[in-house]
């Protein structure tokens, strides 16, 4: 049996994107024959996030939307980053191991070493962290994004540093990328992200949701007129949630002419609240009862632990302390 692992930053409410590029594909892949362990990397956020409400409110509002759309915690062990201290020993640990002009060519620092005043050591040590969330669970394949590769790639030079002076200590992880995945775009065409502010929060009142809809960028022909589906952002979105028949439809309406954009808005909406209604109060329910998430990270920290400390114990033996 493999052994899974992925890790989510606590930085806001996942949004759609992260819905259908990350969320619903990890749990599918927990599904299958695999020992699955999903945290949620808190520590990681602390590069961005200094407010202890924002911050918690974050991890809260993550744990709640993995829940909503089907994690098990029974077959997933979940579990946040910062209730396994000893994730951070092993950061240092591996720090030790890798040259320091390696960490600035990351792309987590190398994206913002223009502006070195706002760049604090974290961000700098960010790939030790990721190298050491990995490693310290035996994993044996990492999902990640074309964005992510890099890092799991300082992971597996760093594992092998070390085993190369050691011996045979930790296990080599291999990416796990889906060629498939679709780019999903917000509501300005780009790509969607919560540093754009384009986001579509599935989890907000109605009345904010329809408004965020609303805003999604189209051209500015008249209902009249027929219009081309493969360039509207908002017929891009409703074909990744819609089915089959529902997809047909709405290209069929853009293509005769008399059909506007915000209709089709409309109609985007409705979608959504139809297909993620049981998504949208389960998350209502455990944002409203905190507790029940608090005993799932938990327990499903007890189980990590263990895990961990057999690898920590694995690597300091080797080390004579």
């Amino acid at each position: 049996m493999s052994r899974i692992l992925t890790g989510i930053q606590s930085t806001g409410t996942p949004h759609l994107g992260n819905i259908l590029g990350a969320i619903i594909p990890a749990i599918e892949l927990s599904k299958k024959n695999n020992e699955s362990f999903l945290f949620i990397a808190d520590l990681h956020s602390l590069t961005q996030i200094k407010d202890a409400e924002e911050l918690m409110e974050n991890t809260y509002s993550t744990a709640a939307t993995w829940l909503a759309f089907g994690l098990n915690p029974q077959k997933t062990i979940f579990y946040k980053q910062s209730d396994i201290p000893i994730t951070t020993e092993l950061a240092w640990i591996l720090s030790s191991y890798f040259p320091y002009q390696r960490l600035t060519l990351a792309h987590s620092f190398k994206d913002k070493s223009n502006d070195l005043k706002n760049v604090n050591a974290a961000l700098f040590t960010y790939p030790m962290l990721m190298a050491a969330d990995i490693l310290l669970y035996d994993a044996n394949y990492v999902p990640v994004g074309k964005d992510q590769i890099q890092h799991l790639e300082i992971t597996r030079n760093v594992a092998s540093k070390f085993n190369n002076l050691h011996g045979e200590t930790l296990i080599i992880p291999e990416a796990i990328t889906d060629e498939n995945t679709k780019l999903i775009i917000g509501t300005d065409g780009q790509k969607m992200s919560k540093s754009k502010n384009n986001i579509i929060n599935i989890f907000l009142s109605d009345k904010q949701l329809k408004k965020q809809i609303m805003s999604i960028k189209t051209d500015s022909l008249p209902i009249e007129s027929i219009k081309n589906p493969n360039t509207c952002n908002v017929f891009k979105l409703y074909s990744l949630i819609g089915n089959e028949a529902q997809v047909k439809q709405m290209k069929e309406n853009y293509e005769r002419g008399g059909y506007g954009y915000g209709e089709a808005k409309s109609q985007l909406f409705e979608l959504i609240l139809e297909t993620y209604s049981k998504q949208r109060n389960t998350y209502v329910y455990l944002m409203d009862n905190r507790s029940e998430i608090d005993q799932i990270l938990k327990e499903g920290s007890i189980r990590a632990k263990k895990i961990a400390e057999q690898v920590i114990k694995r690597v300091k033996s080797k080390l004579g302390i």
